[in-house]
């Protein structure tokens, strides 16, 4: 990924038909979805409606030692999350699932994508005595539950109610004593879907290939706006927010999904490709090699292999203990990282004529040291494809572009881009091939951070960090 730009998160969910090591099942469903957040990683185990929860900083393997798994022990349910921040600073207080401990029963919740008015709510629910521990607009959800909760009947009422509340993205997974629920926003921004396992057992996750790693088989996604809700008698649902239209986040197929995983009937993996191939159909570029960025830019590279007839090879190793996206507080170190992380096969392009395909141009802060290690390597020309189209506004559903102030896009053209990175070429996927890459007529996706048409209406500037900015910015604290 050029430009270390920041996914979202990953939720699991496990409802057994009896007592077992549901924390182990939540540790290996988390691992198959690190890519989506590796800031924190959290497991809440239920056992007869009591809660045991461990959370921290660090990767999923980092987090749950032996011990630890052990301690969280057997149950009927567990809930699970991986942690990119978008609402709310990075950090061991924001990790997630939340517990909130009621006089009406005890909740876990793990969200995934972005409120577009959490400020508003927060706001509202502190002016009625709400104490906030954490900047994250997942603890806004979790006090919007619990407040409907004392209204209503049961948990899913009280979700349900609060659905109406919720403005933007969430696919949730909330865990009572007795129950598991899972509930994604009208648009369906971010992907959750649901399988079972031979033994009985529910799993609800963001991707399906946390499904494989557990041994599930996928059932289906839960639609945009509908609620599951899964106890001992099954699995039942309720479609009363659903109809609107859909609106799943484009980006899912060019970066932040698993390549195995099966998003709305399409695997990732061949989404990819037909990038490339749309990019071999706009770019006839003259070469002798088609290779890719690690990891998520070597399907679109293949794709416009296999369309162009230009041969494909491997031109960078992975160092695979270099977390998929990290931050360095300066361009050196962020350039310096990139060698560690990635490192060229010299004989692989040596003299030869490159086409490099990545998954995005966002920043472009780090595209300038990929392809100055191929011409240091001896490559004799590079051109840079994206498999995405241009970055030109900012996200407020959960992918981390709060601004387009550093999209090197909007300041400068493919030649200028293509001059400040050092290759002899620069493009981009059109966006009118965006919504195609899944083989469908190209409806129901989000592209506004390509194409600024958002589904919703979007917050104030500066909306997404105004928990975190200082006493004397944040009108909150103003003439107090």
């Amino acid at each position: 990924m050029t430009g270390h730009i920041h996914e979202e998160c990953g939720v699991f969910g496990i409802f057994a038909p009896e007592t077992q090591d549901v924390a182990a099942t939540a540790y290996y469903g988390l691992f198959a979805l690190q890519h989506r957040g590796q800031e924190s990683a959290g497991i809440v185990v239920n056992r007869d409606g009591v809660f045991s929860s461990y959370k921290d900083s660090g990767l999923v393997n980092d987090v749950f030692t032996k011990d630890i798994l052990k301690k969280l022990g057997e149950g009927e349910m567990a809930i699970g999350h991986v942690r990119y921040s978008t609402t709310g600073a990075s950090g061991r207080e924001n990790a997630q699932p939340i517990v909130v401990n009621h006089l009406k029963g005890n909740m876990a919740l793990a969200h995934n994508g972005n409120l577009t008015n959490a400020y508003e709510l927060r706001s509202e629910l502190e002016n009625e005595g709400s104490i906030f521990h954490t900047t994250s607009d997942t603890e806004v959800i979790a006090y919007t539950i619990t407040k409907e909760r004392v209204k209503s009947r049961s948990i899913e009422d009280a979700v349900l109610a609060s659905m109406d509340k919720l403005k933007g993205a969430y696919s949730l997974v909330v865990m009572s004593p007795s129950k598991l629920i899972a509930a994604r926003d009208p648009h369906g921004f971010r992907p959750l879907c649901y399988g079972t396992r031979e033994d009985g057992s529910v799993i609800v996750a963001s991707e399906s290939c946390a499904l494989n790693a557990v041994g599930a088989k996928l059932v289906r996604e839960i639609e945009p706006g509908e609620m599951l809700v899964i106890t001992k008698d099954g699995v039942k649902n309720d479609t009363s927010h659903c109809g609107g239209k859909k609106s799943l986040c484009v980006f899912e197929f060019f970066y932040t999904a698993r390549p195995d995983s099966e998003i709305d009937g399409c695997f990732v993996h061949d989404a990819r490709k037909r990038a490339g191939a749309f990019l071999a159909e706009k770019y006839k570029i003259d070469a002798d090699i088609v290779i890719g960025v690690p990891d998520s830019g070597l399907d679109a590279a293949l794709g416009y292999s296999q369309a162009s007839g230009i041969p494909y090879g491997i031109g960078f190793l992975k160092n695979k203990y270099i977390g998929r996206t990290f931050i360095a507080p300066d361009q050196k170190m962020r350039e310096d990282r990139v060698k560690i992380k990635l490192n060229v096969i010299a004989s692989a392009i040596r003299g030869k004529r490159v086409i490099l395909v990545d998954d995005s141009i966002v920043r472009g802060t780090t595209s300038r040291p990929i392809v100055k290690q191929l011409r240091d390597a001896g490559a004799k020309e590079v051109h840079f494809l994206s498999s995405a189209p241009k970055f030109l506004n900012p996200c407020y559903y959960g992918t981390d572009i709060a601004s387009r102030d550093n999209l090197i896009a909007c300041h400068y053209s493919e030649e200028e881009i293509a001059k400040i990175i050092g290759a002899d070429s620069v493009g981009y996927l059109d966006l009118e091939h965006a919504g195609l890459l899944t083989g469908g007529d190209g409806s129901g996706f989000c592209c506004a951070c390509f194409d600024g048409a958002y589904p919703t209406e979007i917050p104030a500037e500066q909306a997404k960090n105004r928990f975190e900015r200082p006493r004397s910015e944040n009108p909150k604290f103003q003439n107090k």
